[in-house]
């Protein structure tokens, strides 16, 4: 339990200072000051900041601190009328117990929301890989089959006369390779459909960008699509939750597969691209598909709009949602000569909501 306590206090320790000091002099203030004085009313500043450590308990523990310490001011304090300042002090504890309770309220409210957000977002990941599921069966099989036939292959040389053992271990070899692959695939579908809570981990976008392209590659193969990459390799990590980005890359990746196929098999050019400056990380997905209107631009990342014909139009707006969250923003512009590009951008100093 302490451990996870100090643990908590690091993820956000300017927070923290802030709360203690603003704490410190609200306390000093109020003791130094005559008793006629409801000095403590001020503690209901300190409540309201500390709902920005998302957490109901932090809350209460900051509202208690505030209610004790306008307790102690009160017998500290040495100037005023004593029932005057009985007076202050209990409207005071009033205003403090009251102000931690409705931001306890609000920010179990904002849990569920969030929760109620994430659960969305799942399911539309389940959506996703359901729309992937040939090509991850076929992703799959290939492993598998390839294991199949390394292990006739060496068990025939083990059977031979005499046996051949260094073949054997080179077949063996190629099993355990090929079951490694089998398992990175099986790994990037269970990571895009498990339920976790939104996480704050340090992400390597290149990473992220390139299990997701692993993931549709048999796609963008089926769908004859010319795929280019240009990711820069110096990025710096950013803070987030890998599987809701790589949620948010891969919508964009699915939809630009699917722009392209309502063009000619020649003309079919998909890049993923990601850069960085002084202060964000911009990832984009550029199409030859057939474009998307100018005058729809404002609008496609708005819920329940889709240009699709079976679409739910919920994919852009849970992916501009999850990247508002973690201090970003999406866009959608024209590609010169022609398709789309959809994108976002990450700030080098994200902090996640969740």
């Amino acid at each position: 339990m302490r451990r996870e306590f100090l643990k908590y206090l690091l993820e956000m320790p300017f927070l923290w200072l802030g709360i203690a000091i603003l704490a410190g002099l609200i306390f000093i203030g109020d003791t130094i000051t005559d008793l006629e004085i409801a000095f403590a009313v001020l503690y209901v500043s300190v409540i309201l900041i500390s709902v920005y450590s998302g957490r109901t308990g932090a809350i209460a523990f900051v509202g208690v601190a505030c209610a004790v310490l306008t307790v102690v001011s009160y017998f500290l304090t040495r100037h005023g009328a004593s029932q005057a300042g009985l007076v202050n002090s209990t409207l005071s504890l009033l205003a403090i117990g009251a102000t931690t309770y409705l931001a306890i309220r609000i920010e179990r409210l904002d849990a569920r929301a969030r929760l109620a957000q994430s659960e969305l977002a799942r399911m539309s990941r389940l959506m996703i890989v359901g729309e992937l599921g040939t090509s991850i069966a076929h992703e799959v099989s290939q492993p598998i089959t390839a294991i199949a036939a390394n292990g006739n292959a060496a068990l025939r040389w083990l059977s031979a006369t005499p046996a051949d053992q260094d073949e054997a271990r080179r077949a063996i070899e190629r099993i355990v390779m090929d079951a490694g692959r089998a398992g990175d695939v099986i790994g990037r579908v269970r990571g895009l459909v498990a339920r976790s809570a939104p996480s704050r981990d340090r992400i390597d976008l290149i990473e992220a960008i390139t299990d997701v392209l692993e993931l549709v590659r048999s796609e963008i193969r089926k769908s004859q699509i010319l795929l280019r990459t240009e990711l820069a390799s110096d990025l710096p990590l950013v803070a987030g939750d890998r599987v809701q980005v790589q949620q948010v890359i891969l919508n964009l990746i699915m939809n630009a597969i699917e722009a392209l196929t309502e063009v000619d098999a020649e003309a079919r050019e998909l890049l993923v691209s990601a850069a960085a400056d002084e202060s964000k990380i911009t990832v984009s997905v550029r199409d030859s598909g057939i474009g998307v209107p100018l005058a729809t631009l404002d609008t496609i990342f708005d819920a329940f709009y889709t240009t699709k014909p079976n679409g739910m139009g919920m994919g852009l707006a849970i992916s501009r949602s999850i990247i508002e969250a973690h201090g970003g923003t999406v866009y959608a512009a024209p590609n010169f000569p022609h398709g789309t590009v959809f994108g976002f951008t990450l700030p080098l100093d994200a902090k996640v909501r969740g």
